[in-house]
């Protein structure tokens, strides 16, 4: 038996240390995952203390079998469902907002570095902005399971166990969510190339 699963059975009866430091392994990662589903750093806190508190209560229910990262994250995934529901889906998602590694130093999503050559870093700023733009005009699904995917890296597997769904249900959500942040991205693109033409022809 593994670290994980000795903490895991003394947290099912309800050694609170045991289930602290399962807290601690697996909270950076957790945070991470809230912070790119919310897109704001104090929403992000609120949902990985949320998914925290029903892990803690819905624990007995684990089963070892299963891996329990994947099952605090399908918590987690659910927790943010919930509250963007109740807040009519007004939520937009961050690629910038740093979270905190196990060391304490701040991480971020960044595409280029500051020595990059100027004009490679101002692109890559104003792509990021056309993708949180994009992002938004996904449904729940589409967007959690992109997230999972493509952001946060996640087998397909682990999506269907996280998001409760058949694979082929994740393939198609994922197909259809791809599909609609190409257009929504050429879009935004082609808006925003015309927005600029206007602007230098008023100059």
């Amino acid at each position: 038996m593994n670290e994980t699963s000795l903490l895991v059975k003394r947290a099912k009866e309800k050694d609170l240390s045991a289930f602290e430091e399962l807290v601690r392994i697996h909270q950076n990662r957790v945070y991470a995952l809230c912070l790119q589903l919310s897109g704001s750093g104090e929403d992000a806190q609120d949902l990985a203390q949320e998914a925290f508190i029903r892990a803690f209560k819905a624990i007995e229910t684990f089963r070892n079998e299963a891996d329990f990262g994947t099952w605090l994250h399908r918590i987690t995934v659910n927790v943010w469902l919930n509250t963007r529901r109740k807040n009519g889906g007004r939520q937009l998602m961050s690629l910038d907002e740093p979270y905190k590694s196990e060391d304490g130093s701040e991480v971020r999503h960044e595409v280029a570095d500051e020595g990059s050559d100027p004009q490679q870093v101002l692109e890559d700023k104003e792509f990021r902005g056309l993708v949180r733009l994009a992002l938004m005009g996904l449904s729940e699904e589409h967007r959690a399971v992109l997230v999972l995917r493509e952001i946060e890296g996640y087998s397909y597997e682990e999506v269907s166990s996280m998001l409760g769904c058949s694979l082929g249900t994740v393939k198609s959500r994922l197909s259809r969510a791809r599909e609609v942040m190409r257009r929504k991205m050429t879009e935004l693109a082609r808006e925003r190339g015309e927005a600029l033409t206007v602007r230098k022809e008023r100059r």
